[in-house]
């Protein structure tokens, strides 16, 4: 027992040392530039394209905040703007799927999958998704209803206050890291030396098969769907030293969770927008079960391509 807690805290202190490396500058960095004209700039350069989405130009605050910062900014910015449903929930489809894009896609970097793989992803998602919801829906002309929501913000006075509480919210999430990360490499090494890792993974099977993966990279979809890619990269960086996650999987897993991660947080945390979020729920699982299914079996029939050819050579 002793050994396991031993193992779990030093995996998960090495984890949040290797990810801690990433997420502190990022955030310190797009925190200072919340207080500089580039984000409204960015959303002024991208609010002509905006009608392509169902949007109206004002629509690409939310869009720039949530994609720079998080959800929950994103969230904040689409409350202080007087949308339709459709147009809220267009933009929370686009924000499920491209969202926190900075930290999120460093961390799928530091896990070692290609940086532009994931944010191709991540945003031909968001796009492709808006676009069909704005063909197929026709209704939700009415405003938006949001609900009770604190809007309550530190308004700092001046840069070194501005640095100070950057350094504050970079080091908090850090922090937050820690205590998410370290408590779950632990309980993980209690599973395995207990030998319950090996009925978890046989369990989840017919899934990872479905979706194209072996049985062992199981925890590395669970950690993702459940405490999202940020948090869950720990989980995977681990599965790639200690369970022997391929480079194929660990890419497979990861087009699923970019898809599909934190579903029922960020399901959850839309609510006070006053939209439908099962539907927001289901396209999110289903677009990341057909992708990574689609994607699988392309690359099955690839890899087949080089053995009919060696075949052929040998007869």
């Amino acid at each position: 027992m002793g050994n396991s807690l031993k193992s779990g805290f030093q995996a998960g202190i090495q984890t949040t040392w290797t990810l801690g490396k990433v997420i502190f500058p990022i955030t310190l960095i797009v925190c200072l530039l919340q207080h500089t004209p580039v984000l409204d700039w960015l959303a002024t350069l991208i609010t002509p394209i905006m009608g392509i989405f169902g949007l109206s130009g004002e629509a690409a605050i939310p869009l720039v905040i949530g994609n720079f910062l998080n959800l929950y900014a994103g969230i904040a910015a689409i409350l202080s703007l007087d949308l339709t449903v459709k147009e809220v929930f267009i933009l929370a489809v686009m924000l499920s799927f491209s969202h926190n894009l900075l930290i999120e896609s460093s961390v799928a970097a530091k896990v070692g999958l290609k940086l532009w793989v994931i944010l191709f992803v991540r945003i031909g998602l968001a796009f492709v998704s808006a676009i069909v919801v704005n063909l197929v829906w026709q209704g939700g002309g009415e405003m938006a209803q949001y609900g009770f929501v604190s809007k309550t913000e530190v308004v700092p006075n001046g840069w070194l206050e501005i640095i100070g509480l950057a350094i504050q919210k970079a080091g908090l999430g850090v922090l937050q890291l820690a205590l998410i990360v370290i408590p779950l490499m632990i309980v993980i090494q209690f599973l395995k030396d207990l030998g319950l890792l090996t009925v978890f993974t046989k369990w989840m099977a017919p899934v990872t098969r479905m979706l194209g993966m072996k049985e062992n990279t199981s925890m590395t979809l669970v950690a993702g769907l459940t405490i999202g890619l940020a948090y869950g990269a720990g989980v995977m960086i681990q599965a790639v030293k200690e369970d022997n996650v391929s480079r194929k999987d660990l890419t497979l897993a990861f087009i699923f969770l970019v898809a599909c991660h934190a579903v029922v947080e960020d399901t959850l945390i839309f609510i006070p927008l006053g939209i439908p979020v099962l539907p927001l729920l289901a396209i999110r699982l289903v677009v990341a079960i057909l992708l990574t299914i689609t994607i699988a079996t392309i690359w099955r029939k690839v890899e087949a391509v080089p053995s009919r050819k060696e075949a052929s050579y040998e007869n």
